[in-house]
């Protein structure tokens, strides 16, 4: 086993309270893959700062091997004086380090290094930051929160940027895709204190389950021990003084280990406040165009029904937030026209966190301004108690959201949205800064939905868990205007696009090398004698029944996969459905081009 080149043991930090950090620890080998877990708030972010030397514990240990290089990505970084992101990404490089990488990694990631560091967007910082942390490949990369504000093609390719690289890493992410695909060992920061899995994070979640499970047995077995021993203090038999004494000092003992207990931090309690029943058309769309310095949404047409939970991917500045806008009446498009449905309720979330104000306190902003209470679900309740189920303290009730981190400010902003009636979510970015725990709450919130839900998420396991069809661009390489709508969620999308394309590139290699023999053994024959052969005639005759029957197939797929809980209930079966709806429409293709040509060959011959 190799020496460690990093180290924390035993590291203790207060801010005044309770311990944010207590007996918590780091080691990183050459090699690792660390993803670094917990709750928000529960000092993640704090211990990786400790570990990249920018914040002081105030006891422990902390080991770094002398010629070992570190970067770390901080969630907010920080431009200085730059003039250009060039300058800002090659600042980070230390002596030896190639220049070229910058200018690799600028392009990759989506920029020229002339952009000017005081105007450029959250997703474009997140980019430079990384061209910035990358570029120098240190023995020890830290990522904090790498993929926020990232679209889905920049996420993979930034997967595959980390797999290749020879730096260890310790990565601090929401995204569970990202962590599964990145991660060899997990290191989960729960109460202060740590605990490492030799393995990446797609075995954490059971893993976590089965220690929270012992811990639970454990203190049910402490609290049994103390009501045994205490038993015995009032009824049983007197022992020898000394002997009585020892056992009164470990019946205390076991008494402040019971009461000192610190349970896990517990889950947010939240529902959805659900308003009346909307119309079972909910939005409708036909040839909707908008354009600016270039087409966004091209000829675009869909019928959004009760039930329906509809995501939207596609990389930044393709146009998702603009269609959404589209579909919900906040912009009128260029040409065509949108219908919305009756009685709709809506309930917006929005990534940019627009109706935040940082002066506003908790109880403020939550009651807009009405006092103390807040109706949810019909029920007046005082808005210390909301609070809490979204793991606010009643001390909280006045402190103004800039004080917030953005975790928080994430559950603050989801606490307002659920308490609206409502029976159409829209959600823009909705699992930006949410801790695990608090995404799998939603998820089960948007899945068992009554209402419609519209979301545009870059979160692949949020999407395929809770999304009944994907809109996506026809060209995600070069996004051009044209969307295409995908029953399923993300992954669905992506096997249906691979099958067209295999589909594509099989009939295009097959009529290639077929195309002089059939013109030979058809197309000539059939010249010659002045008509059809007796194979032509007979497919000319009955192609048209069986591209009817094939769309009646279709038809029957696509009225099945129309029930929105088939894909929560069982994915599989809604894969196979999509799998077979996308092969019919390939063989009715084929089937339409085959008769095509043997009507105008029976044109020309009749000439």
């Amino acid at each position: 086993m190799a020496p460690p080149i990093l180290k924390l043991d035993d590291i203790l930090l207060t801010f005044g309270g309770a311990p944010l950090l207590n007996g918590a620890s780091l080691q990183v080998e050459p090699g690792d893959r660390i993803c670094l877990v917990g709750r928000n708030g529960s000092g993640k972010s704090t211990l990786m700062k400790i570990a990249a030397g920018l914040v002081e514990a105030q006891s422990g240990e902390v080991f770094r091997h002398p010629s070992a290089t570190i970067r770390y990505l901080e969630q907010a970084p920080d431009f200085g004086s730059y003039t250009t992101v060039q300058a800002y990404a090659e600042s980070g490089l230390g002596p030896g380090d190639d220049p070229y990488r910058v200018t690799y990694l600028l392009e990759h990631l989506g920029l020229t290094g002339e952009e000017e560091p005081s105007r450029l967007s959250g997703g474009e910082a997140r980019r430079a930051a990384l061209a910035r942390v990358m570029a120098p490949e240190p023995d020890i990369l830290m990522l904090d929160e790498p993929t926020n504000h990232l679209d889905l093609p920049t996420i993979e390719w930034l997967e595959d940027e980390l797999r290749k690289t020879r730096s260890a890493l310790v990565v601090i992410s929401h995204d569970r895709r990202f962590l599964e695909k990145v991660s060899n060992a997990t290191v989960w920061l729960d109460r202060g204190t740590s605990r490492r899995l030799s393995r990446g994070f797609g075995h954490f979640e059971a893993w976590r389950d089965q220690v929270l499970e012992e811990e639970e047995i454990e203190q049910h077995k402490l609290g049994k021990a103390i009501e045994r021993e205490e038993h015995w203090m009032r009824y049983g038999v007197t022992a020898r003084r000394k002997r009585n004494m020892r056992r009164v000092g470990e019946l205390q003992a076991m008494r402040a280990d019971y009461r000192g207990h610190k349970g896990p931090q517990g889950s947010v309690q939240a529902s959805v406040a659900e308003g009346r029943e909307s119309g079972k058309l909910v939005v409708e769309a036909e040839n909707i165009t908008k354009t600016y310095d270039k087409p966004i949404v091209a000829p675009f047409s869909i019928r959004v029904h009760r039930g329906d939970r509809i995501g939207l991917v596609g990389p930044n500045g393709a146009g998702k937030t603009t269609l959404l806008k589209m579909l919900t009446g906040q912009l009128k498009p260029d040409a065509g026209w949108i219908k919305l449905g009756t009685n709709l309720e809506i309930a917006t979330l929005d990534q940019k966190r627009e109706d935040l104000d940082p002066e506003d306190t908790l109880s403020h902003y939550l009651t807009d301004g009405r006092g103390e209470t807040l109706l949810v679900n019909g029920e007046q309740r005082h808005v210390a108690g909301y609070m809490k189920d979204f793991l606010f303290q009643p001390e909280q009730i006045r402190t103004p959201i800039k004080n917030l981190s953005g975790g928080e400010r994430a559950r603050l902003m989801l606490a307002r949205m659920l308490a609206k009636p409502s029976n159409l979510l829209i959600l823009d970015e909705p699992t930006n800064d949410l801790d695990i725990e608090t995404l799998d709450l939603l998820q089960e919130i948007v899945a068992g939905y009554n209402g419609t839900v519209i979301l545009v998420s870059h979160d692949r396991d949020f999407l395929d868990r809770t999304v009944t069809s994907t809109i996506a661009p026809a060209d995600p390489d070069a996004p051009d205007g044209r969307w295409i709508e995908y029953a399923g969620g993300y992954t669905d999308m992506l096997t249906q696009r691979k099958g067209v394309a295999d589909e594509k590139r099989k009939a295009e290699k097959t009529k290639a090398d077929t195309a002089p023999a059939a013109a030979l053994s058809s197309s000539e024959p059939a010249k010659a004698k002045g008509k059809l052969s007796f194979k032509q005639k007979f497919a000319l005759e009955n192609l048209p029944k069986e591209i009817a029957k094939t769309e009646a197939d279709i038809a029957k797929h696509d009225q099945a996969m129309a029930d929105p809980n088939l894909f929560i209930k069982d994915p599989k079966a809604f894969a196979k459905l999509a799998e077979q709806a996308a092969a019919l429409r390939e063989k009715q293709a084929k089937m339409e081009e085959e008769w095509l040509e043997l009507e105008m060959l029976r044109e020309e011959l009749e000439n």
